[in-house]
């Protein structure tokens, strides 16, 4: 399942008369709540989240920051730069729990019908829901979205719902969809993660292009202003269908948000320091151990923390772009990787706060580990013949040194890699059997990454190669990205508690080639799409367990990309006008939609500026 949670079984509920059209004999189940993991751990009538101030007070402008430009509001196509925050203006079928690691919540639904042949999902729309101009979400608007995300919106929305076989309205608030498959036992959930977007409003607009003007939306915020690609204003509404709603009570309580944008994350940062920023969630762990020494820390005006997570970390890497010939090889890209020298890194530019991912899974039960063995072997061993034999004699391990930065015996496996290749030495270059020199370019969105990938490039001319870095700007990035216009790069690929459907449009065959989709690599294997498929299909968790270890120790072993490192805490720093709640999310930071602007620290700061 896509970032939010997770996999799930329906809680026990009352049983209701069967609906012909969902399911034939048995009755569905009619609940409030879904999760593979066991049992809702709210009942229906839940007051509020308990990582939520049901009595936060309301109000207050706030200002965040956002890098590079945009010139869309609409985030659900391909096309255009979109708005930072333009997904608060929609609401969703459900609501994820994040003190569960599993679990979803009827929002836009007042509840879901499962039927008993796990062919389908049916949601009752809340008869209140209703649109900023005050006409209700119906059925309609659903089938909508759901049938304009898949024919027009980016290729994860067809990847991501590819087993849903049919959807219609059934009246005015029931929706109901029929699956291919009972066996993608997730497919209920990530429809319920579905924005909802209003169908009498698109009427007469060309959802493919870019979105110039302020949409109607559903949300607890509605667009006030915007200055096209330099900032954007976010007004709460005060009359939002869903306020009392115990997924919703105590959160969204700033009077406004505003994006202001900004170069690069630098420039950003400065501002923070002048005030005109209000937080920021930091990334960069140099400036977390040594850029927050100036006078507003010491004068106590700006906080910071760093909150623990439990949120699996996925995979950050530097990605190959295995439609480049250069890398088609697993040699050659497993001697890049023996290149890497993250201990140096650590030690000399991240002040040691980061740990080494080794997983596509890091930092939850889903990773594997050591070697296969028991259902994991059974699994793997259907495949024996397509797979490397060291993944079942080998442990992966990935190159480890001593921080020193002489890395003599990872050039030397290198070097022996791509002499195996069909790699040389040849007057100091790395050359094929033509002559030609190994060369390539890492394509960065942001100059922060440049003091990663400019050592990497040092490192790789030992070896004769020549590699160079160019950054470009978001907008552009995002095209090249789009169209895999890249040598390298810097990828990231999240993952729940619950990987699902998405993990096709990252490692499927079908979306190596496919124009926008996140399958960066361009992964195209089919032990991995068979492997894929099982995870989706898996039909418990200890199942899904065995069968993700599996994927991803074949991903590992295959060498696509060049893991990076994760961080298993939040690093979060504000000037000091706001209240929080006694404590956060188990699966977040709780900010900023849990967070208000307290009145009496907001004077105080303001006078303390003065």
């Amino acid at each position: 399942m896509k970032r939010r949670a997770l996999l799930a079984v329906p809680m026990a509920a009352p049983a209701i008369a069967p609906a012909a059209s969902l399911a034939q004999g048995a009755a569905p189940r009619r609940v409030h709540a879904i999760s593979l993991l066991g049992e809702a751990a709210l009942p229906a009538d839940f007051p509020h989240w308990a990582w939520a101030n049901p009595d936060a007070p309301k109000g207050g402008d706030v200002t965040f920051a956002a890098i590079g430009s945009f010139d869309s509001f609409n985030p659900y196509i391909l096309r255009g730069a979109p708005a930072a925050g333009s997904s608060i203006l929609y609401d969703t079928l459900t609501s994820s729990a994040q003190d569960e690691a599993s679990t979803e919540y009827a929002h836009l639904a007042a509840f879901i019908e499962l039927p008993a042949d796990g062919l389908g999902v049916a949601f009752e729309l809340r008869p209140e829901a209703r649109w900023h101009d005050g006409r209700p979400i119906t059925a309609a608007d659903v089938v909508w979205t759901f049938e304009t995300l898949v024919r027009q919106g980016r290729p994860f929305y067809r990847a991501y719902w590819g087993d849903v076989e049919s959807v219609r309205a059934e009246g005015e608030r029931r929706v109901v969809f029929r699956f291919k498959t009972n066996e993608n036992r997730e497919l209920a959930q990530v429809l319920g993660q579905m924005p909802v977007l209003p169908k009498h409003w698109w009427e007469g607009r060309d959802f493919s292009r870019p979105l110039q003007e302020a949409p109607l939306g559903s949300g607890p915020y509605k667009l006030e202003r915007f200055e096209s690609g330099r900032s954007v204003t976010y007004r709460r509404v005060e009359d939002y269908w869903a306020r009392n709603l115990g997924t919703a009570r105590g959160l969204n309580n700033f009077g406004s948000i505003r994006y202001e944008y900004f170069r690069d994350s630098t420039v950003a940062f400065e501002a923070f320091k002048a005030g005109q920023v209000d937080a920021r969630m930091e990334n960069v762990a140099r400036d977390w151990a040594t850029g927050y020494d100036f006078p507003a820390i010491r004068r106590g005006l700006v906080k910071r923390e760093a909150i623990r997570h439990e949120i699996p970390t996925g995979m950050q890497s530097f990605s190959f772009n295995l439609r480049r010939p250069v890398f088609q090889d697993a040699r050659v890209r497993e001697a890049l990787v023996q290149v890497f020298d993250f201990e140096w890194l650590n030690a000399n530019i991240f002040f040691g706060s980061y740990a080494r991912t080794s997983s596509y899974f890091s930092n939850s039960e889903l990773a594997s580990s050591g070697l296969p063995e028991g259902r994991e072997l059974e699994i793997l061993s259907q495949f024996r013949a397509q797979l490397p034999e060291r993944l079942f004699t080998e442990p992966f391990r990935l190159p480890a040194t001593d921080g020193s930065g002489n890395n003599r015996e990872g050039l030397r496996r290198a070097l022996d890699l791509l002499r195996q290749a069909g790699w040389t030495v040849r007057d100091r270059k790395l050359v094929n059997a033509q002559g030609q020199q190994f060369r390539f370019e890492i394509l960065l969105d942001s100059a922060t990454f440049e003091r990663v990938a400019l050592p990497y490039v040092q490192w790789l001319q030992r070896l004769g190669i020549e590699a160079s870095v160019r950054t470009v700007d978001p907008a552009q990035y995002r095209v090249r990205m789009d169209a895999f216009d890249f040598d390298m790069t810097v990828d990231v690929m999240g993952q729940s508690l619950s990987p699902g459907n998405e993990q096709r449009d990252y490692f499927s065959c079908e979306k190596a080639n496919e124009h926008g989709s996140q399958n960066v690599p361009g992964i195209c294997s089919p032990v991995i799409d068979a492997l894929v498929d099982q995870v989706i299909n898996a039909p418990s968790r200890e199942e899904l367990i065995a069968r993700t270890h599996a994927l991803d120790r074949v991903l590992l072993w295959q060498h696509f990309v060049i893991p990076n490192w994760h961080s298993r805490e939040f690093r979060l720093a504000w000037w000091d006008r706001f209240g929080r709640p006694d404590r956060n999310p188990r699966y977040g930071s709780g900010f900023p939609t849990s967070w208000w602007v307290d009145a009496a620290k907001d004077r105080a700061l303001t006078e303390a500026r003065r």
